[in-house]
């Protein structure tokens, strides 16, 4: 690679010689991700992976895939691109364990104006901080500079996970019945979605972000919007293992009306007290300043609850002990009933 060089190349706006020093600036942060199972290391052409498949009597292969979305504009007004990685990780696994895999392994992929490899390294190193917190590996990705298609300071940044499950064990809703208790898992704040719209309220493009409003309780703006999405694989995979869980919904894009009706089957709803949601202020200082009806708050951001689980009566309890022993300050917010509406929230 020390010879890899095009000056024709270069000239047009991409330097492949950056790609290299990003690399090797990477892979201290890669390293820390490495769990049995790795095969290769960064640099080839694919990453291998061998899963320890004892124990698990039919392998399901389980794939997420999602981006960070415009919540990067905030990191790139702040100049700060270390944790918007563990929101990409966050992303792609919350999703994997919502039928009870256990995440395996992650690539990214980045989109990027100019290639600076400081700043590639410093996003690469906030997706191996949301692999170590998830319990998977980095095995690969790609960073592709775009000159002319993106300013260069722009990024995009994406991932892909693979997970596994023994198919006996997949979480099956047709169980659900009238009665089962609904567990919300706090969220750290507004996580990874509706941020196209937390940017206009707040006009960020504008705005000082480091200001404190009252409401944060000394916190700066800017940081509260970029507060990682919490990653859940530890705690739920536990719960799962402790308690009869039928149900996870991972609150994302459409709220609570468009994700836990997702987990619930026909002929049943999940009904929420909206008195029992522990809701971080910033969703008060968002509705507030931006007059945005209840309703549509709830069907656009978690509003406090990054997930739910579904738990039988019996069991709930076990669940609940799971969780809180894993950290999560989990807690009951509803009930399945019978009912037409997937959801209803009262």
């Amino acid at each position: 690679m020390e010879n890899s060089r095009s000056e024709s190349y270069a000239a047009a706006g991409v330097d492949i010689t950056a790609g290299y020093e990003g690399v090797k600036l990477m892979k201290k942060h890669v390293e820390r991700t490495i769990i049995p199972g790795v095969v290769s290391g960064i640099g080839g052409f694919g990453g291998l992976f061998a899963p320890d498949l004892s124990g698990i009597a039919e392998p399901v292969l389980v794939s997420g895939t999602d981006g960070v979305g415009t919540k990067q504009r905030i990191a790139q007004l702040m100049g700060v691109h270390d944790t918007v990685g563990i929101d990409c990780v966050a992303m792609c696994v919350n999703d994997i364990i919502c039928c009870g895999a256990k995440p395996l392994f992650f690539l990214d992929y980045i989109a990027i104006g100019k290639n600076v490899p400081e700043k590639v390294a410093q996003l690469v190193a906030g997706v191996a901080e949301g692999c170590v917190r998830a319990g998977c590996a980095l095995i690969g990705g790609e960073t592709a500079e775009h000159p002319g298609t993106m300013a260069p300071d722009d990024y995009d940044l994406a991932g892909f996970s693979v997970g596994i499950a023994d198919k006996s064990k997949i979480l099956d809703n047709t169980r659900m019945r009238p009665g089962d208790v609904i567990i919300a898992l706090p969220s750290s704040g507004i996580h990874s979605n509706g941020y196209s719209l937390v940017r206009k309220v707040f006009d960020v493009e504008h705005a000082d972000l480091g200001i404190c409003p009252e409401e944060l309780g000394g916190r700066s703006l800017g940081d509260v919007l970029l507060e990682p999405t919490r990653i859940y694989v530890k705690p739920v995979l536990a719960a799962i293992e402790a308690a009869d869980i039928k149900g996870v919904s991972h609150i994302t894009g459409g709220g609570f009306y468009e994700n836990i009706p997702r987990s619930v089957p026909d002929g049943l709803g999940a009904r929420i007290a909206k008195q029992y949601i522990k809701t971080p202020p910033i969703f008060g200082l968002l509705a507030g300043i931006g007059d945005i009806p209840e309703r549509d708050m709830f069907n656009t951001y978690n509003m406090g609850v990054g997930m739910s689980l579904i738990a039988s009566p019996q069991t709930a309890d076990k669940a609940l002990e799971a969780l809180r022993a894993h950290g999560e300050d989990a807690y009951v917010i509803g009930e399945i009933v019978k009912s037409e509406d997937k959801i209803i929230i009262e």
